[in-house]
């Protein structure tokens, strides 16, 4: 089985201590990964706003955001201005494409993306798209191949964008596995590769599960699945930092049951597009994880 791994980067943080990391345990692992990144303000601070969504609390403090993010993280946007990732880590970035892994969309503002777009027009989702578009081929004088949507946030503008930008595949979803999005009754041409795997952080606090032994559960769940693929999402502020060991451990038990660790572009290739089962993307929930996320319809 393949396992792509896609890597979330939100934060400035994340960016330049986080990947890093990342790339470096990748390495030594022989393993491919997509790096999605966020390149325009950090404004983690005013996601303080979420306070009010259920469920909101109760992840908080699971998954102690104060010490993966840090208390200057959380305070940008807010107390503090939010730093611009991509000017300020635009070197961290391009040295992730120099060591080989692909790179990608996640977003321009993450907090911006992640609490607004399910409810805004057309106009507000094109100017963020074009955004981070544009700050990407800034940052690596190259088109974006893949696009990653920050909090898996989507509307159906924006899957109608990812085919005017020239995304070639996007994984903005949770789901069971790739399909094609349903755009208006048609087949869109931008193939979705779900997040099919639960994260660290939507499984750690619950029925006994914590950072010593978590992998233990997701692997349970490769070593049953059937699926000839699956997609693990991670967070350089997260798998990056506090939980680099936890991400040891699993990626040694992925290789020990047989599976091939890939970026989104090689699993992408392995698919027949045209056979892909065409799907609506609508809202639903994850367990562990606040509010309602775009979601593979069946």
């Amino acid at each position: 089985m393949q396992i792509a791994l896609k890597i979330d980067v939100d934060t400035l943080r994340g960016t330049r201590e986080g990947v890093p990391a990342l790339v470096r345990l990748l390495h030594q692992a022989g393993a491919g990964a997509t790096f999605l990144f966020s390149l325009g303000p950090d404004h983690t601070g005013r996601a303080i706003r979420r306070v009010f969504r259920k469920g909101f609390l109760g992840k908080v403090s699971r998954t102690s955001v104060l010490e993966h993010y840090g208390l200057r993280t959380l305070m940008y946007g807010t107390l503090l201005p939010g730093p611009d990732i991509g000017r300020r880590a635009g070197g961290q970035m391009r040295a992730v494409r120099d060591a080989g892994f692909e790179v990608g969309v996640h977003c321009y503002d993450h907090v911006a993306w992640q609490d607004f777009v399910a409810r805004r027009d057309a106009g507000w989702t094109e100017r963020h798209m074009r955004l981070s578009v544009e700050r990407f081929e800034a940052v690596f004088a190259s088109a974006p191949r893949v696009h990653g949507a920050a909090g898996w946030q989507m509307n159906d503008a924006a899957l109608a964008f990812e085919e005017q930008l020239g995304f070639v595949y996007a994984s903005d979803t949770r789901g069971i596995g790739p399909f094609v999005p349903l755009i208006a009754g048609r087949r869109s041409r931008v193939p979705q590769l779900p997040t099919t795997l639960p994260t660290l952080d939507e499984l750690i606090g619950l029925d006994g599960l914590d950072a010593g032994n978590v992998h233990g559960r997701i692997l349970e769940l490769t070593q049953a699945s059937v699926q000839p693929s699956q997609v693990f999402t991670l967070h350089a502020e997260l798998e990056g930092m506090k939980l680099l060991p936890v991400l040891s451990r699993l990626i040694s038990g992925w290789l020990a049951q047989g599976h091939e660790l890939v970026s989104m572009a090689t699993l992408c290739g392995t698919l027949d597009i045209t056979a892909l089962p065409a799907c609506a993307v609508g809202a639903g929930t994850v367990p562990g994880r606040s509010g309602t996320l775009a979601c593979q319809q069946a």
